[in-house]
């Protein structure tokens, strides 16, 4: 089993030391014991080996045994979301995370149900933001994505110029399984809300309007299955 992965700023050093939510996760939760292995990333690609020296109740005093810098994959992919109703945005989020994904932008689009405004806006994001740091810990990620701040369709089109754009669309013809895709740059794959694109949404969105299979996904599901076959067609996997 691979070693259990903790989030740190700064992983140089000689020594490290987890504290604070970080080192109560890992001495209670976890119940790490003297000389068992821990990696320590800092999100940005440096993975430090480390070995557990010391643990008190609340930190975890660590030795750094071996240090790596990952390097970025390519193609670069994004996951651009609509907001899904209830608590299906941090599904999203955390099955994206888990297969790979680089980058998050969340989206109001036109059939949106959910509405980010004000500090409820401020929470969600958080929470979005959040779950994408957890689940790059389980998925044992050297890199935690970035979730951006809340786009409108304005904001998205002008973000999207220069990326290899890809729409899911149940009504699509072209399947992403034969869709050509690019070895590097930024592919952007783009989920609507429950109730679908609008024709001016897909219009302004650009790129290629693509399809998954026969079935219908949920708008908390399709963006995982997409990028999973993204990442296997262009060697990420």
């Amino acid at each position: 089993m691979s070693a259990p992965v903790f989030l740190a700023d700064d992983v140089s050093g000689s020594r490290l030391v987890l504290d604070g939510p970080e080192g109560r996760h890992a001495a209670g939760a976890r119940r790490l014991a003297a000389g068992e292995a821990v990696d320590v990333v800092d999100g940005r690609g440096t993975r430090a080996d480390c070995r557990v020296v010391q643990t008190t109740r609340d930190t975890v005093v660590l030795e750094v045994v071996g240090r790596r810098v990952e390097p970025v994959p390519a193609p670069r992919l994004v996951l651009v979301q609509a907001l899904p109703k209830g608590d299906r945005g941090e599904l999203a989020v955390e099955l994206a995370t888990e297969v790979g994904v680089d980058e998050v932008v969340p989206w109001v689009a036109a059939r949106c149900v959910m509405q980010w405004k004000g500090e409820r806006g401020d929470k969600q994001l958080a929470r979005w933001r959040s779950t994408a740091r957890e689940a790059g810990k389980q998925s044992r990620r050297a890199w935690t994505p970035e979730v951006a701040a809340l786009h409108t369709t304005d904001r998205l089109v002008a973000r999207l110029a220069g990326a290899t754009v890809l729409v899911l669309h149940e009504a699509a013809q072209v399947p992403l399984t034969q869709v050509p895709l690019p070895a590097d740059g930024e592919v952007a794959l783009v989920v609507g809300p429950e109730g679908g694109l609008t024709e001016d949404e897909l219009a302004r969105l650009g790129g290629t309007a693509v399809r998954l299979g026969p079935t219908v996904l949920r708008t908390s599901t399709a963006g995982a299955a997409a990028l999973a076959v993204v990442s296997a067609r262009t060697g990420r996997w």
